[in-house]
């Protein structure tokens, strides 16, 4: 079951590609992450760490659970977050970084271990599962505690929207 789940995650990642054989090939070869464009299957919500982290647990343990990749840059302490693509709507915070239609993303394969620059906290499953917008701005405000009455981690629009 394991092995299925790893192949079906390798097709889903590497679907985004702009050549899904070459990406493919690139990771068997052992390249520790592939560019892969944001806003076909999937954006990326990029955060600070410490707010990222927090939120995580906070989506974790909500009833129902939320469930998407995530990943951690090491280097740079920022977590992100896969989201459906929303060529419309812009994302604002401390720190925040949205990555949709026009934006590339190193992504590492999902198989990959823990040691490198690049890693999943939460790898895709193969199911095209990813964060609904809407509970990781909820968590990402909580994560964020005191400091979020002065600051806001937004989608303007969103309001419009429910």
């Amino acid at each position: 079951m394991q092995r299925t789940m790893g192949k079906q995650a390798v097709e889903w990642l590497a679907a985004a590609a702009a050549d899904p054989r070459s990406c493919k090939q690139q990771w068997g070869q052992g390249a520790d992450a592939v560019l892969l464009e944001a806003g076909r299957l999937w954006d990326v919500l990029s955060v600070p760490e410490h707010v990222g982290l927090g939120a995580l647990d906070l989506l974790r343990r909500a009833r129902p659970r939320a469930s998407g990749p995530v990943l951690v840059n090491c280097g740079a302490r920022r977590v992100g977050f896969f989201l459906p693509p929303d060529p419309v709507t812009e994302w604002f915070g401390p720190g925040v970084r949205h990555a949709g239609r026009g934006s590339w993303v190193a992504v590492p394969p999902p198989y990959q271990s823990a040691g490198w620059r690049l890693e999943w906290l939460l790898p895709p499953d193969g199911t095209g599962a990813l964060y609904d917008p809407e509970a990781v701005e909820r968590a990402l405000r909580a994560a964020a505690g005191a400091r979020a009455a002065r600051t806001r981690f937004s989608r303007p629009g969103a309001e419009r929207r429910r």
